[in-house]
């Protein structure tokens, strides 16, 4: 009869957290946890969450409620909440869901097979909220589950930038960057376990100053020499932290992708500042002149707040101008949505929910346009597309081009972790159709 204990972990939010969650699993593999596909087979649930967007904390309440009647029907079961929430709220779950084992800030999860440990032996509830964030990477198992063709890699962690609305320099702690070493001997081992294209993470990626490189653009350079690597993508960017090293890194290096997320989040000046952003919208807009001289290529995604407090309907007007300026082949809108702690959480004239829906939709109906534009006109077009894995249908396989659209056509499961010809046939609002050129010589 099998000893092993099943693990379910949901994750909510950013691109890092799917990467913590993979790093916990690695750490709780070694006392025998595998894998569960739903809750209700676990022997420990973990959720990590976001505190990003709005009602974060009422979500995990609502899912902590429906977990409550399962860990009554088995009481071995064992309850973490993990993440930027349990950094920030810490104090709310333990007093609202006592029933919570284990609570644990990003900084922390290092720690999480000592406090199953603790747990085990002792019961009572273990908490973890500091910020060790160097403790943390120094105890990462060497060894992880392979992430597949496409994979994620944390480099840096933080924000020094203070932005107002933001609350990730309060659940993240300040800029840590990860060591060049460090670095590279997880991207080999990724590569060694059929990795393909590695995407660098970090809140403030391009902020990367670590031992052994000079700056990002110099570990690209490195990660680039790794064999098997054959595409490199990193995000989050913040455009003050967009050097011109990092740019000639776009024009020089074949492995990095011409694809960046370079969040702007408005187009006003005015709210620009009221945002601590640090830089103008002409400044915005120079700087995506110098890339694309750099790399005629390149396709942009943003971040766009609508209804940040004190933006008035000019300001919203500058927002619609700049996205129709600069054109966006993918972004990420929201609407603001108030976190405590923010300067801007206390500001006054903030805007009314109504306002702030009407300013969103026109925002997202630009930008909707054009994604869609930008798909449409891949069309006609052959490109060079990473193969992920099997498609949706029978006889279909997806993967995703260098500007990170994914891309399904019919082909042979033999061309899964390579990159073939597709000659695109349609442009769909989130993705391509195609067909693979020359495909019997290519699986041959």
């Amino acid at each position: 009869m099998s000893n092993k204990k099943r693990l379910f972990i949901r994750s909510w939010g950013c691109q890092m957290n799917v990467y913590d969650s993979g790093r916990m699993a690695d750490l709780l593999a070694p006392l025998g946890y595998a894998p569960a596909e739903a809750p209700d087979g676990a022997d420990m649930v973990i959720l990590n969450t976001c505190h990003i967007r709005e009602k974060a904390t009422e979500k995990l309440f609502s899912e902590l409620g429906r977990l409550r009647k399962l860990k009554e029907e088995k009481p071995g079961m064992m309850l973490a909440v993990a993440g930027c929430v349990a950094q920030a709220e810490g104090a709310e779950i333990t007093a609202r869901a006592p029933f919570v084992d284990i609570v644990m800030g990003p900084q922390s999860y290092h720690k999480l097979p000592e406090m199953v440990a603790r747990i085990s032996r002792s019961g009572g509830v273990a908490i973890e909220t500091e910020f060790p964030v160097e403790e943390k990477f120094d105890h990462l198992p060497a060894e992880a589950a392979p992430q597949g063709v496409s994979g994620f890699l944390t480099i840096q962690e933080g924000c020094d930038k203070f932005c107002s609305f933001c609350v990730v320099p309060y659940t993240r702690g300040a800029e840590y960057s990860r060591p060049a070493a460090a670095i590279l001997a997880e991207a080999r081992r990724m590569a060694a376990q059929g990795t393909r294209e590695i995407t660098l993470l970090g809140q403030n990626v391009n902020a990367w100053h670590g031992e052994g490189a000079e700056g990002l653009a110099g570990l690209l350079r490195l990660l680039a020499g790794i064999p098997g690597v054959e595409r490199l993508r990193y995000t989050t960017s913040h455009p003050r932290d967009m050097d011109e090293a990092l740019i000639a890194a776009h024009r020089d290096i074949p492995q990095v992708m011409p694809f960046l997320h370079l969040p702007v989040q408005s187009g006003s000046d005015r709210v620009l500042a009221a945002m601590n952003r640090g830089h103008t919208a002409e400044e915005y807009e120079r700087l995506v002149d110098r890339l694309r001289a750099a790399r005629p290529d390149l396709a942009l995604s943003t971040d766009i707040i609508a209804g940040h407090p004190g933006e008035r309907e000019e300001d919203h007007q500058a927002t619609l101008r700049l996205i129709e300026r600069i054109g966006f082949a993918q972004a990420f809108s929201f609407k603001y949505s108030s976190r405590p702690g923010t300067p801007a959480a206390a500001a006054a004239a903030h805007v009314d929910e109504a306002t702030k829906d009407r300013r969103l939709a026109e925002v997202q109906e630009l930008l909707r346009t054009q994604q869609a534009d930008f798909n449409a006109g891949k069309a006609g077009t052959i490109c060079d597309v990473l193969v992920t894995g099997p498609g949706r249908h029978a006889g279909q396989i997806a993967g995703r081009t260098p500007w990170l659209q994914p891309v399904h056509a019919f082909g042979s499961s033999t061309l899964v972790g390579r990159i073939v010809p597709v000659r695109i046939v349609a442009g769909h609002p989130n993705s391509l159709s195609g067909e693979i050129v020359e495909q019997e010589k290519d699986a041959a």
